[in-house]
């Protein structure tokens, strides 16, 4: 069978830059973007924690988020301060939490991520 009648298969120079390219712009997102989710994960895990010990007052809800942030060094777009807390229908603490976080992509290009969290 001549050579000119097979058809060839693979990819080409341009295709493998092209996906190069995409795969390289989706990773530096990607490692911009994982260290905020990381902190997502991080307030609520001490907020969960907190609701769970179910504190008389809010100040107390407050001193507490102060002394995890002091220990939990990837907490830093919230503050004490940012925390709206109540009481639901069975008298338990709820804790609720809000942040906007703007990633720089590159140039004048951001990312919005809106995190938005509760205990329980």
């Amino acid at each position: 069978m001549p050579l000119s009648s097979r058809r060839q298969r693979g990819l080409s120079l341009i295709g493998l830059l092209f996906w190069g390219g995409v795969i390289a712009v989706v990773a530096v997102v990607a490692m911009k973007v994982f260290p905020t989710v990381l902190e997502y994960y991080t307030v609520k895990g001490v907020v969960n924690r907190i609701a769970a010990g179910n504190p008389s007052t809010v100040p107390q809800v407050r001193q507490e988020f102060d002394r995890a942030t002091a220990v939990e060094y990837s907490i830093q777009s919230i503050k004490s301060g940012d925390l709206v807390v109540t009481k639901d229908s069975n008298d338990k603490v709820v804790i609720e939490f809000a942040w906007d976080k703007e990633i720089d992509i590159f140039g004048p290009v951001y990312l919005l991520i809106k995190y938005r969290g509760t205990s329980g």
